[in-house]
């Protein structure tokens, strides 16, 4: 896509507040407001682009063609919009392995990715899995058809190279997908990285605000494209109207919320590493943190998450309890500052204490004093 509205070279907050804005036209609005139609006037053949509400929308082809210039501003990727980030994973997991076909997951990543592997197995689908950091996924790889890299993993926080892996996968003839949920469009690009997918909820931060479920798949062709959507077709999984005209509002602010995020994520990493109730401390942002090389050399911004382990459960607890400007909440991405004890769930490998901090858009200052008055209470 080269640029928007004809304007080429655009910075990243220029870009964001202008994706897929359509041209402008006298009395009317810069970004239309929701279509709400089940169906369209159609009369004789249906050639036109809008046929049936469950098959397109006029506010998703805004939407979708927002998240492509986000997401890979130099190429002429396709955009699939659907309900939820689950929905958007299952469609490509789902759409591009078959029964006798080999995928390769992360063994550290989403925790709803254990539900997909369990219907991909009952699929005939062979599943392998390995650790996100240390590129390990790489052992697993031939043969593969579908490669699924989650980086950041989600909630440890590990990096893997992608354009290494991308080579060795394609090499192999393998698809990659990224979940790049966890950087959003402004943090990684995976198709510039050379992946064929790149995956994520726009509940999390691509939409900031904690009050919508949105998913979205950027494909590399056309092809690949069109298997998503049918697959989008067939199970249904659409966003509503409203959730997709909420979700394009919401980009022109994302490069601001996203610098403000990941500022306040950093200050509250430094802030934690004096502390010696504070173990396991993982932000890739950190110039010491394990992930740091790699994702300095592929990632923009180092995202608004961060996690850290306390000695025990009741420690984790107590400090929850004690934050004034941190909601309890299992998301992560909003303005509003969120934690939780991962291990409240079951299913992710962490210990008792393991918090899961997504930093907000508060005054730094503020943010910081609350977690620390929260330890030391």
């Amino acid at each position: 896509m080269n640029g928007i509205n004809g304007i080429d070279g655009m910075g990243e907050g220029t870009r964001a507040v202008r994706a897929g804005l359509p041209e402008a036209r006298k009395y009317e609005p810069a970004l239309p407001g929701p279509v709400f139609a089940a169906h369209y006037h159609l009369p004789g053949e249906p050639t036109g682009p809008y046929t049936y509400g469950r098959d397109d929308n006029p506010t998703w082809t805004l939407l979708e063609r927002a998240i492509g210039e986000l997401e890979a501003p130099a190429d002429d990727a396709e955009t699939v919009v659907f309900a939820s980030g689950m929905a958007a994973i299952s469609a490509v997991l789902l759409s591009h392995a078959q029964a006798g076909d080999t995928v390769v997951l992360p063994d550290d990543g989403y925790q709803a990715l254990s539900l997909v592997r369990e219907q991909l197995e009952a699929y005939g689908v062979e599943v392998r899995t390995a650790p996100t950091g240390g590129d390990a996924q790489l052992s697993v790889l031939d043969g593969a058809k579908l490669l699924w890299i989650e980086t950041p993993s989600n909630p440890g926080l590990d990096v893997c190279d992608v354009r290494r892996l991308v080579e060795a996968a394609h090499a192999g003839g393998t698809l990659v997908a990224v979940d790049n949920t966890l950087a959003t469009p402004l943090g990684q690009r995976p198709l510039e990285l050379g992946a064929d997918f790149s995956v994520a909820s726009g509940t999390k931060g691509l939409t900031g605000h904690g009050d919508l479920l949105l998913g979205y798949v950027v494909c590399r062709d056309a092809e690949s494209a069109a298997r998503v959507r049918r697959w989008r077709k067939i199970v249904g999984a659409i966003p509503g109207p409203m959730e997709a005209w909420l979700a394009h509002r919401s980009l022109a602010t994302l490069h601001l919320r996203t610098d403000r995020q990941c500022a306040n994520a950093l200050a509250v990493a430094e802030a934690l590493t004096g502390r010696s109730e504070v173990t396991g401390l993982r932000y890739p942002g950190l110039p010491d943190d394990p992930s740091h090389p790699v994702a300095a050399a592929q990632m923009h911004r180092f995202g608004s998450v961060l996690s850290f382990t306390l000695p025990d459960r009741a420690h984790a607890e107590r400090f929850l309890a004690g934050l004034r400007l941190v909601d309890d909440a299992t998301s992560f991405g909003s303005v509003r500052s969120s934690a939780e004890r991962r291990g409240r769930w079951g299913g992710d490998a962490v210990p008792e204490g393991f918090i899961r901090f997504s930093a907000g858009a508060e005054d730094v200052a503020d943010l910081v004093a609350d977690v620390l008055r929260a330890l030391d209470s």
